[in-house]
């Protein structure tokens, strides 16, 4: 028997870090599939990777190997509402191979290459601004017949972070744009941007090619709040004519537009408090619900591009659904009738791809890593064609999650799923529960999927446990779920987390006096309420932060960037009108309640929660007066929100470690 938290495991922060992250941004490009993944050995690059005989598994001839589209330093990412979105697209020829184009993170630009064409080499298509962030581009669309490409353009008109426009464009193809602006075609109608929106997706052409739709939205919504479906005609000159609102609205969400090839248009709309497949009428007339169920087809829009459904070719919808964790099933609109696909798989991405009877998907389960999974609706056949999960160590060091509700105050439910030690080596001594650290997941308006990660195993290898709380305010369980936050952030998620907390403790699962919380972004955000309101007073013995809001006061308007500028607006109340509220659950103005040893980590570059905050969270914690309270700020250059970079993964999970062995005296 040995401490917890000193269990002997082959799972270390080197391994953590060569598995952060997965596969993104899947898609079919002429029978061929393509898809962006991570880097973390390449300075946390995204590299574009291709797999050109994806069918060789499924037929049983030897399996293709996947190849990296473009060498370093490309790296296949943009930064469109900070978050990015969608960044490639690319299309067959009959000759020469296929057309691709690309958005560089380095410098934001749009790119076109030939990757087939021998000495080809990528070349821009759109210019550099010197005006605050510049010019971004996001959820391309290729017309070759156009010889342009349809996307989200991201403009800045200042130096501000909110002195920013989007509208739906096009770009020339022939590159007469990149060091032009002017040759930037808004789709637009007298001068006037068809967007009309603060915010808009990249346009989706009718198969006729006679509409176009988006989506858009305003401040102070979020797109989970509010959103509307817009349509245009087009001209035979390629111009939208007037838009008109088809669907959605200040108080309902449509996450996602797609066209069928029949012309029929399909959208996830949560009209019915559950984000369910829609038939809408392009006339403007009511839409059809496809499959009512009290089950969500869609989820949170973070980033441009995110796809939970796919039509296929035969009339016949893919589509993730589930309540909480979504599957991966084949709708039938006339029957209302899905039909799932088999396999080990329970986490399905916002990235479906078709391809003829074929749907391609990123999947992952409680015992596998994201991997990309194609399923041949014909057959019914599921398989692995990429991306497949190996096991770097015995599975036996990996944990297994326990699905749990537990009741928070007020009688409300709360989702979580509690991952206890687990080592085939080592165990506790006898009558001593383990310790537990709470994680909160960012956000806060998202969901912590039950899949297997190697952070979660590099703690509950070593005889700690983990409990991932889906609480208030998260996505997977309705629209009612979502708004419990609203107005209440740092009271709802501060309680739910403290209850799946105190409930561990009370059956004797977990110890109470070495209990810890530690979240990012929006988990970092609740993780330090957590340590300073009263509402979880004495329940942690320390709390990891990282890259978090501490001052929601001041993070708002230019503090933050302009996708979340005005998100608190629904999360706790408008900032002058409810000044108070906002001063009341401040980390920073309440840092003399915190008395109890915490880990800070900040990327330096991040520019949706940057440093500032965190060293006026330090300065007022010194200022407070009495015990210094113990703890350790780590900060990371070349960082933004998130940490990439193989290194940085790699002292961070060490730290974040040290602090509970020397908190919960496992030496």
């Amino acid at each position: 028997m040995l401490p917890h938290g000193t269990w002997p495991t082959p799972i270390d922060a080197a391994l953590v870090a060569a598995h952060d992250g997965r596969p993104e941004y899947l898609g079919a490009v002429g029978g061929e599939l393509w898809w962006t993944e991570p880097r973390p050995e390449e300075g946390g690059r995204r590299a574009l990777m291709r797999l050109r005989a994806p069918g060789g598994a499924v037929s049983g001839d030897a399996p293709e190997e996947p190849e990296s589209v473009l060498p370093e330093p490309w790296n296949v990412r943009n930064r469109v509402m900070e978050y990015g979105g969608l960044p490639w697209a690319a299309v067959p020829r009959a000759r020469g191979g296929p057309l691709l184009v690309f958005t560089h993170h380095g410098d934001q630009r749009l790119y076109a290459v030939e990757p087939d064409v021998p000495g080809s080499a990528p070349r821009p298509l759109t210019p550099v601004s010197g005006v605050g962030g510049g010019l971004r581009w996001a959820d391309p669309v290729l017309r070759p017949g156009r010889d342009e490409v349809w996307c989200v353009l991201e403009e800045f008109t200042g130096e501000r972070p909110t002195d920013v426009r989007r509208v739906p464009a096009a770009v020339p193809l022939d590159g007469s744009a990149a060091e032009d602006r002017t040759r930037v075609r808004e789709l637009s109608r007298d001068g006037t941007a068809v967007g009309g929106g603060d915010f808009v997706t990249g346009p989706r052409v009718s198969p006729d090619g006679r509409h176009v739709a988006w989506l858009a939205w305003d401040h102070p919504r979020m797109p989970w709040d509010g959103t509307e479906l817009r349509l245009a005609e087009l001209t035979g000159d390629g111009v939208p004519g007037e838009a008109r609102t088809v669907l959605g609205g200040p108080e309902e969400s449509v996450a996602q537009v797609e066209w069928a090839a029949d012309g029929s248009l399909l959208a996830v709309t949560d009209a019915s408090g559950w984000w369910n497949l829609h038939r809408v009428d392009p006339g403007g007339g009511p839409s059809v619900n496809l499959c009512p169920r009290e089950e969500e087809f869609g989820d949170a829009l973070w980033r441009p591009g995110q796809r939970w459904f796919a039509p296929l070719e035969d009339g016949t919808v893919a589509v993730l659904h589930g309540r909480g964790a979504k599957r991966l099933g084949v709708l039938d609109p006339r029957t209302g009738a899905v039909v799932d696909a088999t396999g080990p798989w329970t986490e399905w991405s916002a990235a479906l791809a078709v391809d003829g009877t074929r749907v391609v998907g990123i999947a992952a389960g409680p015992h596998t890593a994201h991997e990309i999974v194609e399923l041949d609706t014909a057959t019914g056949h599921s398989t692995v064609v990429a991306a497949h999960h190996t096991d770097p160590v015995d599975p036996a060091y990996y944990p297994v999650p326990v699905p749990r509700t537990v009741t928070a105050p007020g009688g409300r439910e709360v989702h979580a799923q509690v991952y206890p030690p687990r080592n085939p080596r080592a165990r506790g001594p006898q009558g001593t529960p383990p310790p537990y650290v709470i994680w909160a997941h960012g956000g806060p308006t998202g969901r912590a999927p039950a899949v297997l990660d190697l952070e979660i195993a590099y703690f509950t290898s070593r005889g700690i446990g983990v409990a991932e709380v889906n609480y208030g305010g998260s996505t997977g369980y309705g629209r009612a779920y979502r708004e419990r936050l609203r107005g209440r952030w740092g009271v709802v998620d501060v309680e739910d987390c403290a209850a799946v907390a105190r409930a561990l403790a009370d059956e004797g699962s977990a110890d109470r006096r070495r209990l810890a919380i530690r979240g990012g972004s929006a988990g970092g955000w609740t993780a330090a309420v957590s340590l300073t309101s009263p509402a979880a007073a004495d329940v942690y013995a320390c709390g990891t932060i990282s890259y978090p809001i501490l001052e929601p006061e001041s993070w708002s308007g230019d503090a933050t960037h302009d996708f979340e500028s005005r998100y608190l607006e629904g999360l706790i109340g408008h900032p002058d009108r409810d000044a108070e509220r906002y001063r009341r659950r401040s980390p920073a103005r309440n840092a003399a309640r915190l008395t109890v040893p915490f880990l800070l980590l900040q990327g330096l570059d991040d520019a949706i929660c940057p440093p500032e905050q965190c060293e006026r969270f330090l300065a007022a914690l010194a200022g407070a007066g009495g015990e210094p309270v113990p703890h350790t700020y780590l900060t990371f250059a070349g960082e933004g929100h998130g940490f990439r970079r193989a290194e940085t993964i790699v002292r961070a999970v060490e730290a974040e470690l040290e602090l509970y062995r020397r908190t919960f005296g496992a030496r």
